[in-house]
């Protein structure tokens, strides 16, 4: 048999056994490509077993919790419960005694100044330089968080007007009411773009109108893909802005979810109330009486 030529010789060496000159090598660019698996996003904030032992006496046991990102979290609970020691120690304000706490991924204990960079916090018991003026204590703290001094002043300017201190920066601190207290430090805790905002009881001592300010600055920054944890005791509002929360009594977590999967068939007020084992008596008044008199 006389050998092929050059050209069906090379034809029929790409050619597989019972089948058709084979294609030719597809573009690489045009090329489907297995699709990029997403890296998945960390969780706003992690707890692992955190404890935090005073004399003996646990304030809080062995709590898991886990917030995503960009949820509107609450955490309820009786006064005494653990909430503000668990908040305090989100905050970096104290150390738990055991256990693992990792803000958007960096662990708080290991990376403590790394992990704060990320949170701003609204504490209850405030304690600030009362003796500057609003605008002076919102440029130290702006300075703090390595913010330059034009940004500090626009983004007071816009902090101010939202909250409606415009016309109070000018005053020092300690002439405002509580609610303007907490207002102006509620900036404080925003003025450096968190990405995760810890907050205690923000509403207490705050009127009607400016409550519902700060509720459409917070509702703002959640849909912007930030976070807030916070504490309250008013159920209606975590019912109507939480998407999540804790039911904190004696220091241990005994329900967490949604807000349905949390209250089920009772109202939020009715679950919390049988959680935290209140019995409702108020027998043995009867000296309070008008008529015992």
């Amino acid at each position: 048999m006389p050998p092929l030529p050059e050209t069906d010789a090379a034809e029929a060496a790409a050619r597989p056994v019972g089948g058709s000159p084979a294609e030719p090598d597809a573009d690489p660019e045009s090329a489907p490509q297995a699709p990029e698996e997403a890296e998945p996003v960390p969780s706003a904030l992690r707890l692992t077993q955190v404890t935090k032992t005073y004399g003996g006496t646990d304030a809080v046991t062995e709590i898991d919790l886990t917030v995503p990102s960009g949820a509107f979290y609450g955490l309820v609970g009786p006064n005494g419960a653990g909430k503000t020691t668990l908040l305090s120690m989100i905050a970096g304000l104290l150390s738990p005694t055991a256990g693992t706490l990792e803000v958007c991924g960096v662990d708080l204990r290991k990376h403590p100044r790394d992990a704060k960079r990320l949170m701003g916090v609204l504490p209850d018991r405030l304690r600030t330089f009362d003796r500057l003026t609003g605008r002076q204590l919102l440029y130290y703290v702006g300075v703090l968080r390595g913010l330059k001094p034009g940004v500090i002043a626009d983004r007071t300017n816009d902090l101010a007007r939202v909250l409606e201190l415009t016309d109070a920066l000018g005053r020092v601190v300690s002439d405002y009411s509580a609610g303007m207290t907490k207002k102006v430090m509620l900036a404080a805790a925003m003025i450096h773009s968190p990405r995760l905002l810890v907050l205690d009881e923000p509403f207490e001592a705050v009127d009607p109108v400016s409550s519902e300010t700060i509720l459409g600055i917070l509702s703002e920054y959640v849909r912007g893909g930030g976070t807030v944890v916070l504490s309250s005791h008013g159920m209606d509002l975590v019912e109507q802005v939480c998407s999540r929360l804790a039911v904190i009594v004696s220091g241990q977590v005994l329900a967490e979810g949604t807000v349905e999967e949390v209250k089920g068939s009772a109202t939020l007020t009715e679950r919390f109330v049988e959680l935290s084992g209140a019995t409702g008596d108020v027998g043995g008044l009867e000296w309070l009486h008008a008529s015992s008199n």
